[in-house]
């Protein structure tokens, strides 16, 4: 175990990424705060964070939360006015 040094943040996060992580660290029983610093150090070092089962779990949650992004969009999104219809 190494001993760290944690700060709250106020990212913000598009909403149904959000939920499905919220839903996937639930489901890992980690807190988001871990499963975000997980992604990131896995990433960090060019390495997939997830193996097989927890991608279907994901994708269940995507479906679950109509996640329909993907990493080709990340460069392209922006920020909506928040009405819905």
């Amino acid at each position: 175990m190494k001993t760290v040094e944690r700060t709250q943040t106020g990212v913000r996060l598009e909403r149904r990424t959000l939920k499905v992580l919220k839903g996937l660290a639930e489901y890992l029983d980690i807190s988001l705060g871990e499963l975000l610093e997980a992604i990131v150090l896995h990433a960090f070092e060019g390495k997939a964070p997830f193996g097989e089962k927890t991608q279907k779990q994901i994708a269940q949650l995507k479906s679950v939360y109509g996640l329909d992004l993907t990493a080709d969009d990340s460069h392209k999104l922006v920020e909506g006015d928040g009405d819905v219809g």
